[in-house]
């Protein structure tokens, strides 16, 4: 835990504190931050408040009075529920707004870990709780110099993995093999572990109908064969493993998650290229509207670089058929904690902050024919030496659909 960074953050968004609050380990982002241990065995409530000014303070159960050793501050224990709110009010006297895993109406839910009776008990003594989430974006979400490298690294390591993925299927189907997308998986699987590479479950390979389905995931038993003429989608992503044990990730590495498209032996049809134009521009309207903030030095929102997305391709009269968001936040995690490119499943108030990743990845999907996706990676590059802050793609951007 960077106690200084935690309290220099309070002050710039003016809050009086902090408040980590557990049990059975219902919030991973408190362990994380705080850095505990997330295997511990916890079986009672525990307190944590960080305030803006001073020592930190722990309320613990006297049976599990230990859980918070290894933080700094001051440690008070409870008994029973009485005595728990008792020295929970004391513990915050001096502190009115206070941040917590909240979100109102529960509208960001990937950080809403803390239970309504929680949040009752604390306004019922006069507390304004309010969401951590931008908190929780900026020691989760923003990423070191050398975590930036490791995605940079598994960038040019999984392109390399999926070119070979199209050569596999191109060169099998015109042999005549009897390739299923299960077989491609297992292809891609193979060759993302010789590169050195992790990842926890997938890629996908769907062809046909099947890629209008956008969390399709074929089973050995249940996968197409692909044949000429199909459709394919490939959405694949992967980290950096470790050196010290290959199949376990590298513990500081950070995700690359790509997808995309192409047709076997055959040109596109119109409509497949009036699709795939589509998606196309509305990614690279996103990609340039965080671009053109960056450059100018304003905040831009997670839902406005998805409004830029959505408005093309509403505009080409297909937003019906676009039923995700446009990206998400890539970190430690694949979905990481940080803002989302969304205005559809959520209103993603969180700001697009310097030196964090995430995907663009609006799609098409028609049910029963074929989707469209086209996805990349963005970082945001704070300033640095003279260069002034800016946001770049991480990989290639796919132009046109691939005639495998």
């Amino acid at each position: 835990m960077d106690l200084d960074a935690i309290q220099n953050a309070l002050r710039e968004q003016q809050l009086d504190g902090w408040l980590f609050y557990d049990h059975h380990h219902r919030d991973p982002i408190a362990y994380r931050i705080l850095g505990l241990d997330e295997n511990s065995f916890v079986s009672r409530r525990w307190y944590y408040f960080v305030p803006a000014h001073g020592e930190p303070r722990k309320l613990v159960h006297r049976i599990e009075s230990g859980k918070l050793d290894a933080l700094p501050g001051k440690r008070d224990a409870y008994s029973s529920w009485q005595e728990l709110e008792h020295k929970l009010e004391a513990m915050l006297s001096d502190a009115h707004k206070i941040a917590m895993q909240y979100s109102p109406r529960n509208a960001i839910m990937y950080v809403s870990m803390v239970d309504a009776g929680t949040v009752e008990l604390l306004r019922s003594i006069g507390k304004d709780v309010v969401s951590s989430a931008d908190m929780v974006s900026l020691f989760e979400a923003v990423l070191t110099p050398q975590q930036i490298a490791t995605h940079f690294e598994a960038q040019r390591r999984l392109d390399a993995v999926l070119a070979s993925g199209w050569k596999y299927i191109g060169e099998g189907v015109r042999a005549g093999s009897a390739i299923t997308e299960f077989d491609v998986v297992s292809f891609l699987n193979a060759a993302i572990t010789a590169a050195g590479l992790w990842t926890d479950h997938g890629p996908n390979c769907s062809a046909g109908p099947n890629s209008a389905d956008s969390h399709y995931e074929p089973t050995r038993e249940s996968a197409r064969a692909l044949r000429s003429g199909d459709f394919i989608l490939i959405d694949i992503w992967a980290k950096l493993a470790s050196t010290e044990d290959p199949t376990q990730p590298d513990p500081t590495a950070i995700w690359y998650d790509i997808t995309w498209t192409g047709v076997i032996v055959r040109v596109p049809t119109n409509r497949e290229q009036l699709i795939f134009n589509t998606v196309r521009d509305a990614r690279d309207a996103a990609v340039a509207a965080v671009q053109l903030a960056y450059a100018e030095g304003r905040p831009i929102a997670g839902w406005e670089a998805d409004d830029a997305a959505r408005n093309v391709i509403q505009a080409a009269g297909f937003g019906e058929w676009f039923t995700h968001r446009t990206g998400h936040n890539i970190a430690l995690t694949l979905h990481g904690n940080g803002a989302h490119l969304d205005n559809l499943e959520t209103h993603d108030e969180r700001i697009l902050l310097p030196g964090t990743c995430f995907s663009v990845e609006p799609g098409i999907y028609f049910p029963g024919e074929f989707g469209v996706r086209s996805e990349v990676n963005m970082i945001t590059l704070p300033a640095s030496s003279g260069a002034p802050a800016r946001a770049v793609v991480t990989g290639p951007l796919q132009r046109e659909l691939l005639q495998i």
